[in-house]
């Protein structure tokens, strides 16, 4: 399917499900009151463009309606006082760590040395970051695509990898698997005139991947018409390189440029969704979001009682300041020192009395208690342990009682990472065939699996390791090369042989059997004899 030739609502109406409850995913992530307020508040249902529309009828607009960052300010209330705590924020967080704090191991499976060397230069140049920054976003709105680009003015003579998040894209899925999908980027906006780049990644008919760029100008609801793609400078750079339907001109090869990830599935909500069922959902999907505005709703209340807590006097009008005829009188709480009051002594009058203190109870451990609940069982609800978002443990612990103590958060991330490796081992396999095809990269075997693995996040620290493989050599119960890989689990099978083969080389002779010492050998007798 080409690029859009008629004008059409934007978002696609295919997204009319979607796209609200990525705006608010989106708006968790950034955790700013303002845009929880827009979200909830005012109803911006679009958080690629970030302009206000209605709220969404139905179910989930009398749900926003009720979210406590949704209610509606009165003369009493201080917007000041709506607090956040960033629990969504810190989980997005966790997830992509889990994963990419220790960067996985890439190999080529045929053990070819170009493959490996191109493998390399990948990593070296920013792929894990690109990797782990999208693991981040994509735990926060559902999933992410990864997207395979080159661009020859860099000089640099390879492809590397961007990333588009989920609110910014339209996929076209097939039995599950990504088909085609259409990215969009606001160029420009002027009032209500909206300028769109439209990036649209297919297979023609042999099976090949094919990129189309177009330029439209609309409206913050409409996609408008077509304009050449020179007429902005941010799409100026595709003018010569794309034909006259927007066909990026460059040599193809198999499979899409893209791939998407995504975070957790099923998508319970979007289970019966054509196109949101493939989707993925966000770490804090479903009733965690009710959770999370309890917390901050919580925690605010606490510091309204602070606030509201604060030491108070109340003193007679004779005692107050005069602003002038017709401007009232005032009192300065923070003023120290005060000149005597002059006034007619009243009748009873003792000279006490005249400023009243005033008090109130702040209910400190009733809120933090509720808080904490909150967010306990926020992070729990999202598949995590709470000792992995704790701040710390007293003692050492090996990594089997790390392991035993934050189960579910290993097996949230084991789930993860099997979605992970397939994805990003066709996404080099991509990156290795645009490499040969567009920069003529030789030796390179892009038509063979790579190998990607994952190590385990938590090890034991060599001392522990070093006892582990003491006690294996004592028993005699592993050879020298499983020792070499349980303390250097991220070496590759060259380095393993070199370390063998050094380690035999230097291990000292058998030595002489004790009652032996003294006794002469028996010579053979010579040809002679």
């Amino acid at each position: 399917m080409p690029l859009p030739t008629t004008d059409a609502p934007w978002p696609p109406e295919e997204l009319a499900a979607v796209t609200p409850r990525l705006a608010e995913w989106d708006a968790w992530y950034v955790g700013t009151p303002e845009r929880l307020e827009a979200v909830y508040g005012r109803g911006v249902t679009d958080s690629r463009d970030r302009w206000d529309r209605p709220r969404p009828s139905g179910p989930l607009g009398r749900l926003w309606t009720r979210m406590w960052w949704g209610r509606q300010a009165t003369s009493s209330s201080h917007r000041g006082d709506h607090l956040h705590i960033p629990v969504a924020a810190d989980l997005a967080r966790v997830s992509a760590d889990l994963m990419y704090s220790e960067p996985p191991t890439i190999v080529a499976t045929t053990g070819s040395v170009q493959t490996q060397e191109r493998l390399d230069e990948y990593v070296e140049h920013g792929l894990h970051d690109a990797l782990a920054s999208g693991a981040e976003v994509g735990a926060a709105l559902g999933g992410r695509y990864h997207r395979v680009t080159w661009d020859p003015a860099r000089g640099t003579g390879r492809s590397f990898v961007t990333t588009v998040d989920a609110d910014a894209a339209w996929p076209e899925f097939e039995w599950g698997t990504l088909k085609a999908v259409t990215f969009w980027r606001v160029v420009r906006t002027s009032g209500q005139q909206v300028w769109r780049h439209l990036e649209r990644h297919e297979l023609d008919s042999m099976g090949m991947g094919v990129v189309l760029h177009g330029l439209y100008e609309g409206t913050t609801e409409r996609l408008g018409h077509a304009v050449p793609l020179d007429e902005h400078p941010d799409t100026a750079s595709y003018a010569g390189r794309v034909d006259s339907d927007g066909v990026l001109v460059a040599p193809r090869t198999p499979g899409l440029c893209v791939v998407y990830i995504p975070n957790r599935t099923p998508s319970k909500e979007w289970r019966t969704n054509p196109t949101g069922r493939h989707l993925g959902e966000s770490d804090w999907a479903g009733p965690i979001m009710g959770l999370m505005d309890a917390t901050d709703e919580a925690y605010s209340s606490l510091w309204r009682d602070i606030r509201l807590g604060k030491g108070r006097i109340i003193v007679p009008e004779s005692m107050l300041d005069s602003r002038g005829p017709g401007q009232g009188a005032s009192f300065d709480l923070d003023r120290e020192v005060y000149e005597g009051v002059r006034r007619p002594p009243l009748e009873g009058d003792t000279g006490q009395g005249l400023i009243t203190p005033q008090q109130f109870d702040i209910r400190v451990e009733e809120h933090l208690a509720a808080v904490e609940d909150s967010v306990r069982r926020t992070i729990s609800h999202a598949g995590y342990a709470n000792a992995t978002l704790a701040d710390g443990t007293d003692g050492v612990m090996t990594a089997t009682e790390v392991h035993a103590r934050e189960k579910k958060s290993f097996s949230t991330r084991d789930r993860k990472i099997r979605k992970e490796i397939p994805a990003v081992a066709e996404l080099l396999r991509k990156m290795l065939s645009v490499d040969a095809a567009v920069f003529g990269a030789r030796g390179l075997d892009w038509l063979d699996p790579v190998s990607v693995s994952f190590p385990d996040t938590v090890q034991d620290s060599a001392l522990v390791m070093a006892q582990t493989v003491q006690a294996l050599s004592t028993a005699q119960a592993a050879s020298t090369e499983t020792k070499v890989r349980m303390v250097h689990p991220d070496w590759d099978e060259p380095q393993v042989a070199e370390e063998v083969s050094r380690i035999l080389s230097e291990a000292p002779g058998p030595l002489p059997d004790p009652f032996a010492i003294g006794q002469q050998p028996e010579l053979e007798p010579s040809a002679g004899e």
